[in-house]
């Protein structure tokens, strides 16, 4: 949720630390609140109000990279593993006996480019690999907001909470696999138009990679809606039963 880079430890420590007590604050105030107020639902008041408030910041973010598309001339590829090879002038070996430490001769991979000058085209990969990455890691707290709502509510077993993890399921596959897809493409794309077709560092081939983590997070959430969708159709059967037995209660006084 946090990210941010500095050459030294202690900013980027410091700024994850800001992060994490802004949310402990909001949530310590919706607590105090509550309880002034007497709530009986103080965990999940603060869990409806911190999942808002990250779909909302979410949201906002979402706008500043589509905006980013347009008005900047430059492009970001971020957490996109890519592999490019060596420089030739790098001294190495291949040999496998050497008599000393020597650096094997291969490759390495990048994670991290920034593009100035980009395309549009390759700007627009860039945006929509962010927006995708931004929209996967959002879709959790989408669901916690739903379920917290729906709870307070008193309709935590409803149709609405499991069609809502249904979809987030899905959402979060798709979201998921299009951040690993788009990004991948933009990094490949982008050092094409920075080297030319005759240099070493220029990629003659898409190196397109996809992590597990979207298939396991889509099936926990289906997995969530199918327990949701249990416990509706037992809350139905005994809301069921109950009518049948005032039905049955009302015949039985009526005899007497």
């Amino acid at each position: 949720m946090f990210a941010y880079s500095s050459r030294e430890l202690g900013p980027s420590l410091l700024f994850i630390a800001a992060g994490l007590v802004v949310i402990a604050l909001i949530a310590v105030f919706v607590v105090w609140r509550g309880k002034r107020r007497g709530s009986r639902t103080l965990v999940i008041d603060a869990a409806l109000t911190v999942s808002g408030w990250w779909v909302t910041l979410s949201a906002l973010s979402a706008i500043v990279f589509v905006i980013k598309i347009f008005a900047t001339d430059w492009a970001e590829i971020a957490s996109t593993p890519l592999w490019i090879p060596w420089p030739s002038d790098l001294a190495c070996s291949d040999e496998f006996e050497v008599t000393g430490a020597v650096l094997q001769c291969g490759g390495g991979t990048i994670e991290n480019i920034t593009v100035r000058g980009a395309s549009l085209g390759l700007r627009a990969l860039a945006g929509a690999a962010q927006i995708s990455s931004l929209a996967f890691a959002t879709m959790p707290a989408a669901m916690i907001m739903v379920i917290c709502f729906q709870t307070l509510r008193g309709r935590a077993f409803s149709q609405t909470v499991s069609r809502a993890l249904t979809i987030g399921g899905i959402g979060v596959l798709a979201f998921g696999l299009a951040s690993d897809i788009f990004g991948s493409i933009a990094a490949t794309a982008g050092l094409r138009e920075v080297f030319p077709p005759d240099s070493e560092w220029y990629p003659m081939t898409f190196q397109l990679s996809v992590t597990p983590l979207p298939f396991a997070g889509a099936l926990g959430l289906i997995a969530l809606a199918a327990v949701f969708r249990q416990g509706l159709r037992l809350e139905q059967e005994k809301l069921s039963l109950q009518q049948e037995r005032d039905s049955l209660l009302k015949d039985t006084q009526g005899l007497v």
